[in-house]
């Protein structure tokens, strides 16, 4: 859109051979192109993983910095956004399964400092049934935006990446709207619900949420490319920039978001990973490793949420194609979106990071729709193949 983007692709294992590596270079080869019209529907760039039957494969698209040839590294490092609900979800379910709390309790029991009504359980939080409005904003029925506590446009919407926040105030500032609707009577994804999460877990352990995902998911596992930053800056290691497009006094200006404190998304979405990470993370939690198989049932069991689209604890469960469906989680904050999912089955795992370029703002929601569209093709083409 505007900007000439150089793209690359790289191979990593071995699809076999004879007829089995047919199949699976014809697949690469969707996947790759995939890749290429996401990035001329304006993303900066992307990288992909994927594990199946044939092997590992990484790939990338795009450039890895805007005005800069070199190409989006496949072992690069991002902000994952909510797919940091899944490790949150995953440590408050591990405590669920040591006897310190229970999916009915009331969430005002462990958190009596915010008034909470008293019917909102753990439960409602994991799976965004508590109706307690997002402190990030809400999209209303007619389609206008009730704004939450970051600013919503100018360059007041991008100095707000800069500052400290703390779950305390977001939670509170959301207690200022009403609610959406009673407890547990319909779904609505709020972040408000996972900075509840997290303060839980600090609750019962006296020790930062971040320590909990370290000690119980990310050493266990050898996550090492596994962040919580809280307000730490930076992103270690290779990585991509992503960008935030503001209109200030009627222009257009585009800022790089690379760097920016996380504190605003807390646990509902600070995590930094890589591909190999969440993969690693995800094969690991489908497959028992790290919840008691009564305790990964419930996680996987699922309210619908939209057409095609429903929830569990911290899950997300969507149809990509006919007799494909994915389960995982998605993540959005400004200048990277991800995704993680394996298959039901678990035959197939697939993890994405796409960066946003110029033509993204923060409250753009139907270019955000238009560049979904495309990401979603490219997770389609991942994990169901041709």
């Amino acid at each position: 859109m505007g900007i000439a983007f150089v793209s690359a692709v790289v191979l990593i294992g071995s699809a076999g051979a004879g007829a089995v590596a047919a199949p699976a270079v014809a697949e690469r080869v969707g996947l790759q192109r995939a890749m290429e019209e996401l990035i001329a529907a304006g993303a900066a760039g992307v990288q992909v993983r994927v594990h199946d039957q044939h092997g590992g494969w990484t790939g990338s698209a795009g450039v890895a910095e805007l005005g800069r040839p070199e190409p989006v590294p496949v072992d690069g490092r991002f902000r994952i956004g909510s797919i940091t609900k899944t490790f949150v979800a995953t440590v408050l379910l591990q405590l669920v399964g040591e006897g310190r709390l229970g999916l009915e309790d009331p969430v005002a029991r462990h958190l009596p400092q915010f008034g909470l009504d008293p019917r909102i359980t753990v439960r409602m939080v994991l799976q965004h049934t508590s109706g307690l409005f997002s402190y990030t904003g809400e999209l209303r029925p007619d389609g206008t935006i009730e704004t939450g506590i970051l600013p919503e446009s100018g360059r007041a919407s991008v100095d707000a990446f800069y500052r400290d926040y703390q779950p305390d105030e977001l939670i509170r500032f959301a207690l200022t709207k009403p609610a959406r609707f009673e407890p547990g009577t319909d779904w609505s994804y709020s972040n408000t619900n996972y900075q509840l999460a997290g303060m839980l877990i600090e609750k019962l352990t006296g020790l930062p949420y971040g320590l909990q995902i370290y000690s119980r998911i990310v050493v266990p596992l050898g996550l090492w490319e596994t962040l919580v930053p809280g307000t730490w800056p930076e992103i270690i290691g290779p990585h991509a920039h992503g960008y935030l497009v503001y209109e200030e006094n009627g222009a257009q200006l585009t800022a790089d978001l690379t760097r920016q404190n996380p504190s605003w998304a807390g646990a509902a979405g600070e995590m930094i990973s890589s591909t190999r990470d969440l993969d690693t993370f995800v094969g690991a939690l489908f497959g028992g490793r790290l919840l008691a198989p009564p305790l990964l049932a419930e996680m996987r069991t699922t309210r619908p949420m939209a057409p095609g689209m429903d929830y569990g604890l911290g899950l997300l469960r969507q149809e990509f194609g006919p007799e494909c469906v994915g389960i995982g989680h998605n993540g959005n904050v400004p200048g990277y979106y991800s995704e993680a999912y394996s298959t039901i089955d678990g035959t197939r795992r697939f993890e994405m990071s796409v960066t946003t370029g110029t033509v993204l703002r923060w409250d753009d929601f139907e270019g955000f729709a238009e560049l979904f569209a495309k990401a979603n093709a490219v997770v389609t083409q991942g994990l169901c193949g041709e």
